[in-house]
């Protein structure tokens, strides 16, 4: 039985998912083989030796500390696409609330509580300060075309949108599944100096961190409307509402407030609702649950952030599974380790990533203690784990 370990309240449709022969769950065991975990602080939390695993119910991984994790064989998930249908809406709705001027027209809505039988003269005069373009004929940039940029250029083209995608790393199921409507840019400045919208949907890197920053900015048409529902450091606020006092950003829509950006005419911040529904939440408890049982369970790893992606089918017998840095001689090595004690090798797989690889191979015969401190004792060796 392996204990695991909750840091926030997880949906129960995902932790059903989980074998309860296999796991022990709850918010308060000591040594846990795996986390599950949703926004909870993690970067001062003490990683206890058990711990094999972290599973992110959702995509973000900025509350976990992932190299230390790496440096201790730890594998850490997220749930990419789990929330992309949240998100997507979200984000449609801010092209609305960006073109229309919604947000204001609401606020100044409110300040007419009172006025009795003056209220329709007075929307009819007032309502002049809120006209906003139509979105059908715009151009609309989508930056990063992952699961969820993607759905928004997709869904941007139905409503009439003609849409411009920029993301040099696209994966080929991305690739297959973006519409054939979506123009394809090979730079930011040719997104940049067409769009009438822009959408941001890329991970903040050390190469995005501030991507939408003042040169930036300077690119773009006058009177351009800008939508971050990915992460707020992507945008230099400073540079973003400088630009929006002059004029050159005509409205700025995020889902991750700060002070600076709170009540700035010509800006609407969200309470970081993204990922708020039901459905989202439910559907990233069971990926992160799921993904973390195959691996305590079986050794796989699919949407790691720190380790490589490996899935090797059971054929029986005991499986060994190596984390190791990816170093020369560490494949012979352990396949050396298992030849020598009499094991039979049915299957094996290697990859890496980075500086880091693993190794799982499925043997015949019984994988002794000698074994296991042979592999353990390799220059390189991170973690070894029998299953």
């Amino acid at each position: 039985m392996q204990d695991i370990l909750t840091l926030n309240s997880i949906s129960q449709k995902g932790l059903a998912r989980l074998s309860t022969n296999a796991f022990n769950i709850g918010d308060d065991v000591e040594d846990p083989t795996g986390i599950l975990v949703r926004s909870a602080e993690m970067k001062e939390m003490e990683l206890p030796e058990s711990l094999c695993a972290i599973a992110r119910a959702g995509a973000g991984t900025n509350n976990i500390p992932v190299d230390a994790c790496s440096e201790k064989g730890i594998v850490v998930f997220n749930t990419p696409g789990a929330n992309a249908n949240a998100v997507q809406e979200l984000t449609i709705a801010g092209l609305i609330l960006a073109a229309r001027n919604i947000a204001p027209a609401v606020r100044w809505m409110d300040t007419l509580k009172g006025k009795g039988e003056e209220v329709p003269a007075l929307v009819e005069k007032g309502k002049k300060k809120f006209v906003g373009p139509e979105l059908a004929g715009k151009k609309l940039g989508v930056i990063g075309l992952g699961a969820i940029g993607v759905k928004v250029a997709n869904t941007a083209t139905h409503l009439g949108l003609e849409v411009y995608g920029y993301d040099p790393y696209i994966s080929v199921d991305a690739a297959w599944n973006l519409s054939h409507e979506v123009h394809h840019c090979v730079n930011l400045g040719d997104l940049y100096a067409q769009c009438d919208f822009i959408t941001v949907h890329v991970p903040v890197t050390k190469d995005t961190r501030g991507l939408i920053n003042a040169q930036a900015i300077s690119q773009m048409k006058h009177g351009v409307r800008l939508l971050n529902f990915a992460r707020g450091e992507l945008v230099e606020t400073g540079a973003l509402i400088s630009a929006v006092r002059s004029g050159k950003v005509a409205g700025y829509v995020t889902d991750f407030a700060t002070d600076a950006l709170i009540g700035e005419p010509g800006v609407v911040t969200l309470p970081h609702l993204g990922a708020s529904t039901p459905e989202s939440e439910e559907n990233c408890a069971v990926m992160a649950a799921d993904q973390l049982q195959d691996y305590l369970l079986n050794g796989n790893i699919k949407n790691s952030v720190n380790w490589p992606d490996v899935e090797l089918p059971r054929v029986g017998g005991s499986r060994i599974c190596v984390l190791h840095k990816n170093v020369p001689g560490m494949l012979s090595g352990i396949t050396g380790a298992a030849s020598d004690a009499g094991l039979n090798i049915e299957n094996l797989v290697n990859k890496s990533r980075g500086g880091y690889a693993y190794t799982m191979l499925d043997v015949s015969g019984n994988v002794g203690g000698g074994v296991v401190a042979r592999l353990k004792g390799m220059p390189g060796t991170i973690r070894v784990r029998i299953i």
